[in-house]
C-alpha cells in the first residue's frame, strides 16, 4: 500500500533532488527521446534526470481513447489506458510485467505527465488516468502560442487566476500524487512573487519558472531574466522547490544557471532539442571515443552519426522491439592508412551552401506527398496514417540533431525531407548518407583545421567589452559555433537583430508609441531609451494554422510538433 503522498521538499528529495531537468515539449519529449536524452550519463545515473512528457491536452486525453493510444502508451498492447473508474480493467495491468514505454519503472522515471486545461473536472479525469504511470502531474502555464490563447490555456491563464487555483488544488486534494506547476514570470519582480505565492498556496509540490515573458517569443524571444528567479528564491520560503528555466545552451550553462539564481534545478527544452547530450559531462581529453568529436582548439560535442545513431537504435530496441541492424564502428580519420588518405576525395553528393538547415519548406512537403500518392498509386494501396508519438517526432528531432550538417550536405537533408512517420527503413538511409557526411567533414578538418575553427586576434574579454549580450547574439554564437558534424545549439537572433534584419516587424500599436516617444524626446532634447515591449512576428512556415479550441463545441486545437512550449 502507497504511503502518505508527500509535498514540496520532501516530495522532491524521494525522487533524488534532481539537478537537471528535460523540459515538457509539444510532440518533442516523449519517450524515444528521454532516453536518449538519458543515455549520454553512465546507467547508475540516468534517474538523476527529471523528464517531462510532452504537453498534452486534458480535455482530449480524458475523454478520446484514441489521443490516449498515440501520445502516451505505459502498457504493452493489447492493455491500454482506462478511464479511472474502470477498476476491473486496470487490475488486469501489472505495471512490472507489462510496462511497455512511457513510465516505464526501470528506465523511464522520474517522469512529470504535462497537461494543458482550464476545467478542473477535464485535469482531474486525465490526471487520474495518467497517475499510475508517473511521479507527479503538472499544469502547463507557459505555452505563449496564439493556439494557446484561443484555447484558454497556457501563459493565458496567467490573467485568469481564479481558475489557476481551482486547477491546482482541485489535484492537490483529490490526486494520488503531487501536482506542479510550469510558469512564465509577468511584468514586474513583484508580481510574478505574488503569482508564484498563488500556485504554491493552492497546493502546486513545485515550481518551474521560465524567465521569459508570455510575449517573448519567436523572433521577440529574447534573453530570459535570471534576477527574477534569483529574487523569487530569495523571497519565497526556503522549503519551495523551483526550477529555472530559459538561457541554457550548453553543459556550462547548467552550472551558471544554479549559481545565479540559486534554483534547485535547471530546464532546458531548446537546447537539449539540438544537443540531447546537453546534462552529460564531457568526456576529458584523450578520452573522447569514437562518438565525441573534440578540435584543436579545445572545442567539441558528440558527432551528429553518434547521437543520430543512437536514437534510431532506441527506435529499434524500445519502440519496434527489435534488435538495431548490424553497424560497423563509426568512422575515424586514423582508421584511414596513411597510403590511402591522399587517394580520398571529398565528395558531397549534393551542394555545399549557406542554408539554416531548417525542416522542409511547403513546397518540399507538397512534392514528397505528390511522390508519396504516385507510388501508392502504382503499387494499388493506401498507406495508414501513423500517428504514434515516438514516430511523429521522428523527423523533428532528426532536423534539429543535424542542423548544422543538412545546411551543407543537401542530399541528406531532401533525404530527410522525404522521410515518413515509422519508415524506419529511410530513416536508416538517412543516417548511412550522414555517416558519409561525417566522415568527409572529419577529413577536411584533418587537412585544413583552420578552414573550421574560426580565429580572432581579439580575446574573449575583449570580445565582450565590444558586443554586449543584452544587444547582440554574436558572443553566443562563437561560444557555442562548432564544425557542422558535432550536435550543438541554435542561438536565436535577439529581438535587436530580427527588426534590423527584417525578419520581425514591429506591430502599428509599437510603431505610433514609439514616434511618439522619439517627437517627445527631440522636442525635449534627450535621446529616445525603451525597449520593444510587444511586436508582430512575420508569419512563417511553422506558424500554427488558424483555428480555435472551443470548450463549448469541444473541438480542439493543439500545437503543432516542433513547437517549445512555456
Amino acid at each position: 500500500m502507497a504511503g502518505p503522498k508527500l509535498h514540496g521538499r520532501a516530495f522532491y528529495e524521494s525522487l533524488g533532488s534532481p539537478k537537471h531537468i528535460l523540459a515538457p515539449m509539444v510532440d518533442q519529449s516523449e519517450f524515444a527521446w528521454r532516453l536518449l536524452t538519458r543515455s549520454f550519463l553512465p546507467p547508475d545515473l540516468r534517474t538523476s534526470i527529471l523528464a517531462y512528457s510532452p504537453m498534452l491536452h486534458a480535455k482530449m486525453f480524458s475523454e478520446s481513447p484514441k489521443y490516449r493510444a498515440s501520445h502516451f502508451a505505459p502498457l504493452q498492447p493489447p492493455l491500454s489506458l482506462v478511464q479511472p473508474g474502470d477498476v476491473e480493467q486496470q487490475k488486469l495491468a501489472d505495471l512490472g510485467k507489462d510496462a511497455y514505454m512511457d513510465g516505464h519503472p526501470k528506465i523511464d522515471r522520474p517522469l512529470f505527465v504535462q497537461f494543458c486545461a482550464n476545467d478542473a473536472e477535464h485535469f482531474l479525469e486525465a490526471a487520474k488516468i495518467a497517475q499510475p504511470y508517473c511521479d507527479a502531474v503538472d499544469l502547463n502555464l507557459g505555452c505563449p502560442q496564439g493556439i494557446a490563447r484561443r484555447g484558454n490555456y497556457g501563459a493565458f491563464l496567467q490573467d485568469d487566476w481564479g481558475t489557476i487555483e481551482r486547477l491546482i488544488r482541485t489535484l492537490h486534494e483529490k490526486l494520488d500524487i503531487p501536482v506542479t506547476a510550469k510558469m512564465r514570470v509577468l511584468e514586474t519582480k513583484e508580481k510574478t512573487l505574488e503569482y508564484a505565492k498563488m500556485i504554491l498556496d493552492a497546493g502546486a509540490s513545485i515550481i518551474t519558472v521560465h524567465g521569459r515573458r508570455r510575449e517573448q517569443k519567436g523572433h521577440n524571444t529574447g534573453l530570459a531574466d535570471w534576477s527574477v528567479l534569483r529574487y523569487l528564491r530569495e523571497s519565497l520560503p526556503a522549503e519551495t522547490v523551483i526550477f529555472a528555466n530559459g538561457n541554457i545552451l550548453q553543459h556550462g550553462d547548467i552550472q551558471q544557471c544554479l549559481d545565479e539564481t540559486k534554483a534547485d534545478g535547471v530546464m532546458s527544452a531548446e537546447g537539449n532539442l539540438y544537443d540531447p547530450s546537453i546534462f552529460a559531462t564531457p568526456p576529458p581529453a584523450g578520452k573522447e571515443g569514437r562518438e565525441y568529436w573534440r578540435g584543436k582548439d579545445g572545442k567539441g560535442g558528440y558527432r551528429c552519426d553518434a547521437v543520430l545513431r543512437r536514437y534510431l537504435d532506441i527506435i529499434h530496441t524500445h519502440v519496434l522491439r527489435q534488435e538495431p541492424p548490424t553497424r560497423q564502428p563509426l568512422f575515424l580519420p586514423s582508421d584511414v592508412p596513411p597510403s590511402q588518405k591522399r587517394e580520398i576525395q571529398a565528395e558531397t553528393n549534393g551542394h555545399t551552401s549557406d542554408d539554416d538547415g531548417q525542416p522542409p519548406s511547403k513546397k518540399q512537403k507538397r512534392e514528397a506527398v505528390k511522390q508519396q500518392h504516385e507510388e501508392q498509386k502504382k503499387n494499388g494501396s493506401k498507406q495508414e496514417k501513423v500517428t504514434a508519438a515516438n514516430f511523429v517526432a521522428m523527423q523533428a528531432h532528426c532536423f534539429h540533431i543535424l542542423r548544422p550538417l543538412v545546411s551543407q550536405h543537401h542530399n541528406v537533408r531532401d533525404a530527410l525531407a522525404r522521410c515518413r512517420a515509422g519508415d524506419i527503413e529511410a530513416y536508416e538511409n538517412v543516417l548511412a548518407l550522414t555517416q558519409g557526411a561525417v566522415r568527409i567533414g572529419l577529413l577536411e578538418y584533418q587537412r585544413d583545421p583552420a578552414k573550421f575553427e574560426e580565429v580572432t586576434e581579439e580575446t574573449a574579454e575583449e570580445t565582450a567589452d565590444r558586443v554586449s549580450m543584452e544587444d547582440s547574439s554574436v558572443e553566443a554564437v562563437k561560444r557555442c559555433k562548432r564544425p557542422y558534424w558535432v550536435c550543438q545549439p541554435y542561438v536565436r537572433p535577439l529581438p535587436k537583430e530580427a527588426l534590423e534584419k527584417g525578419s520581425m516587424q514591429l506591430s502599428k500599436k509599437m510603431k505610433k508609441k514609439l514616434e511618439k516617444a522619439e517627437e517627445e524626446a527631440r522636442k525635449s532634447g534627450a535621446a529616445p531609451e525603451g525597449r520593444v515591449e510587444e511586436v508582430e512576428a512575420v508569419k512563417h512556415e511553422t506558424e500554427p494554422p488558424n483555428g480555435a479550441i472551443d470548450g463549448e463545441t469541444g473541438k480542439a486545437e493543439l500545437p503543432k510538433e516542433g513547437l517549445v512550449c512555456g
